[in-house]
């Protein structure tokens, strides 16, 4: 029987990735949705080649556009958040939750209620929704399983049957354009410059994060819910070649590694053949031509963002979604030129700052995940809006 198949996002990088991925793998694919935010000449051109049920575009302005591209097809159209979630909640076998940012986490909520297995690029949702997400998913008989490469790497190289004996999960980082900058440097980097990813072709807003490592505490956060690991067992270190992918040390000296070329499809192809392995004509690691592989410790002054996920991680509860949603209107502010590089992580810190001890990030039962989830986000939004008028620049 064909395997059915969702794909949120499937316009960006990581959802591209996914449908090249499938193109060359040797299996019956039934492709039920497609999703995207507002490119709707990919949506319709993807949807045209692959011949889903339904193609999302969630831009209601688009959907007459949408329409007219998908006419005659008999590919159903449709448009808005809420026919998102529809198309991620209709049970299929396997769905990629690739959407950026929050916006992701009631699709891939839905999806996980639904049962489905869900190869998760959308690190947001473990972010805000913590374990929860997880439980939901066991319940309906689904799973999730990390698609972020570094996440991907500890997957493969966790023993489960010896979780207790991990002594330490260990995340790479390439250290992303500013590695080498010093601070007053970064203080007048640009746009252009923070989107210049040294080893990666990733979208703006997961280029700025990397740039100011924010990618990678909402990774350590991820990690820390994805294998119950506590914040004191989840570090990270910097390794400028991006081939060693993430460790897992154990407590008898022993650290096991995965390795492999920054291809994101790598991680994809684990995820869709998961507990298995499939063959496709991936790029294969030539060490001999790589010579020397790096690494060294982050500097937390000029990236103040690993302490400040460390920090929401062991607060729990709100913390880090509400870092989340800071995070995500820091960054637009900045994309938009109204935000100072190094103001991106004094906007998070304050806003969290303000929002401890007032009462909304506290947690809530499962059943209202989503609920609870949305209203920490827009608490955080409206504190960090706030926040923007003392750093930004609003004219």
């Amino acid at each position: 029987m064909a395997r059915s198949v969702a794909v949120m996002g499937s316009t960006g990088s990581v959802g591209m990735s996914t449908l090249d991925l499938l193109a060359q793998v040797d299996a019956d694919i039934d492709v039920v949705a497609l999703t995207a935010g507002r490119n709707v000449a990919r949506l319709a051109e993807q949807a045209l080649q692959w011949r889903p049920r339904v193609a999302v575009i969630e831009d209601e302005s688009l959907l007459g556009e949408l329409r007219d591209r998908l006419n005659g097809s008999g590919i159903s159209a449709a448009a808005g958040s809420a026919a998102i979630v529809e198309a991620a909640s209709r049970g299929v076998d396997w769905m990629m939750s690739s959407i950026v940012g929050a916006a992701g986490l009631a699709p891939t909520l839905a999806a996980a209620r639904a049962g489905s297995i869900i190869g998760l690029a959308n690190k947001e949702s473990l972010v805000c929704a913590g374990p929860a997400l997880l439980s939901i998913a066991r319940a309906a008989g689904g799973a999730v399983i990390p698609v972020d490469s570094e996440h991907s790497a500890i997957f493969q190289v966790f023993e489960t049957d010896n979780a207790k004996q991990v002594h330490r999960l260990i995340l790479t980082a390439s250290g992303g354009p500013f590695r080498g900058w010093s601070l007053e440097a970064m203080a007048t980097a640009s746009r252009e410059q923070a989107v210049a990813h040294p080893n990666w072709s990733m979208g703006a807003k997961i280029s700025v994060d990397s740039a100011t490592m924010m990618n990678k505490g909402l990774e350590m956060i991820e990690a820390s819910y994805l294998f119950s690991m506590p914040s004191e067992k989840v570090d990270v270190i910097i390794h400028p070649q991006s081939v060693v992918h993430s460790l897992v040390e154990y407590a008898d000296g022993s650290t096991l590694a995965q390795l492999g070329p920054p291809d994101m499809r790598a991680p994809i192809a684990c995820a869709w053949a998961w507990p298995g392995r499939v063959a496709w004509p991936a790029p294969r690691l030539d060490l001999a031509s790589i010579g020397q592989l790096t690494f060294e410790a982050p500097d937390e002054v000029r990236f103040p963002a690993l302490s400040i996920a460390r920090q929401a991680l062991s607060a729990g509860a709100g913390a880090p979604a509400a870092m989340n949603a800071a995070n995500e209107v820091a960054v637009g502010a900045f994309l938009d030129r109204r935000l100072g590089f190094l103001d991106i992580a004094t906007t998070v810190r304050a806003t969290l700052e303000e929002m401890n001890g007032t009462g909304d990030l506290a947690a809530r039962d499962d059943d209202q995940t989503l609920e609870w989830a949305m209203m920490v986000d827009m608490s955080a939004r409206r504190v960090a809006a706030q926040v923007l008028t003392r750093f930004g620049r609003m004219g």
